[in-house]
């Protein structure tokens, strides 16, 4: 299969690359590239995939988030539908049957954070900037966020995060364990190469049993926090926050919160 927004290859190392492919608009997930990337998932396991790389197009950003431009005058029925896809597609990462790598080159903030926290294993090149930056836009992590950072990095410094919308650089995201390896720019795509390979290399069925096992041991009420989460997340879209957060982020001005 073949779709407009992201490109997909398996090689001969039975490793699949899903490349969100707008750079121009700095990979931000439109609906399309969300569906896109679900199937493309979803191809890459019927396909026997070993490990599995997420990566975005282009030198700035790995994905630079939701598209703001749809997201802004969302009914609260339409946000929600848009929470459960982009829920879908983090959910069909982190239950991947195979090893998964967020490839984070660039900027990755709100939704293109969570899509990597969806990931077993995060390498960020030296440039990599990182954040859960929706506060600024009204609303809050939509698609994981407030379930997944927590576990990643503890409690406060996830709140953190969240409530200031900070954005970090790659050595503090290592510091706080977001990212588990830093790479030098110039370095950084063959050692995702040489990652994912090295993964790929290990027995499938044993490797698939540990992920299982891996992903039970954080289940917990994951799943009532999540329907939490998509709840409050939707409830926010028609509130003037995020109308202002959102109208003002389009027009490239500072907003005006009440």
């Amino acid at each position: 299969m073949t779709w407009d927004t992201i490109t997909f290859a398996i090689d001969d190392s039975d490793v699949a690359t899903i490349t969100v492919d707008r750079p121009a608009q700095l990979n931000a997930l439109t609906v399309d590239t969300l569906e896109a990337i679900e199937a493309a998932l979803a191809e890459a396991e019927a396909a026997g995939a070993r490990a599995l790389v997420l990566a975005g197009a282009g030198d700035e950003a790995f994905v630079a988030g939701a598209d703001i431009s749809y997201m802004v005058e969302l009914s609260t029925p339409e946000a929600q539908a848009y929470a459960e896809l982009g829920h879908r597609v983090a959910d069909a990462i982190e239950s991947f049957p195979a090893p998964t790598v967020a490839a984070v080159n660039g900027y990755a903030f709100g939704g293109g954070s969570e899509l990597a926290l969806a990931c077993d294993l995060r390498v960020a090149a030296e440039s990599a900037v990182i954040g859960q930056t929706e506060i600024d836009l009204g609303i809050i992590p939509g698609w994981g966020g407030t379930q997944r950072l927590p576990r990643l990095v503890g409690d406060e410094t996830a709140r953190r995060l969240v409530f200031l919308g900070e954005r970090i650089d790659a050595s503090e995201a290592a510091d706080i364990g977001l990212v588990g390896e830093v790479v030098p720019d110039d370095a950084f795509d063959d050692r995702i190469d040489e990652l994912a390979a090295a993964l790929a290399a290990k027995p499938a069925v044993a490797m698939r049993a540990a992920k299982e096992a891996l992903n039970a041991a954080r289940e917990g009420s994951q799943a009532n926090g999540l329907a939490l989460e998509r709840r409050a997340w939707a409830g926010l879209f028609g509130t003037h926050d995020q109308r202002e957060g959102m109208a003002a982020f389009v027009e490239k001005r500072e907003p005006e919160f009440e």
